[in-house]
């Protein structure tokens, strides 16, 4: 499949799978505005993603080692969205390490998604697990 990206930044690294059978392209920071609540990240770059289609930003496995975390959790970049696509960080103590400018500071997977119609109805169907929620299967 083939999507059309374009570069919004002089620096701009085109998004690669790092490893063969990777689900994420890495995305790297093209620079960085810091703010008293985030870190932002420039990926320099926009996309023009086919309908029904979503890219989902994730922060890379890395992001352990540096005491942050996606503030939106799962970056959602529509198919209609043609802007440059950033990456915000929140830290979770001061003083700590960030990414710097040039590093691969997320990862973007590009999935098809189903237009969905819901239907208001009275009742659902039953089932085994029922209306049991959070950690319900670790009760005895």
């Amino acid at each position: 499949m083939i999507v059309k990206i374009k570069k919004e930044h002089e620096d701009f690294v085109m998004p690669l799978y790092a490893k063969e059978g990777d689900a994420g392209m890495d995305l790297t920071a093209v620079s960085m505005e810091t703010s008293g609540k985030f870190i932002e990240y420039n990926l320099g770059f926009s996309l023009e993603l086919p309908k029904n289609y979503v890219a989902l930003i994730f922060p890379r496995s890395s992001i352990s080692n540096k005491v942050m975390y996606l503030t939106n959790s799962v970056g959602i970049i529509d198919s209609g969205f043609r802007g440059n696509i950033t990456v915000r960080f929140r830290r979770n103590m001061p003083g700590i390490e960030l990414y710097d400018i040039g590093d691969k500071v997320a990862q973007m997977i590009i999935i098809p998604y189903p237009n969905i119609e819901l239907e208001l109805v009275d009742k659902l169907s039953t089932t085994e697990r029922g209306k049991g929620g959070y950690g319900h299967t670790d009760k005895k």
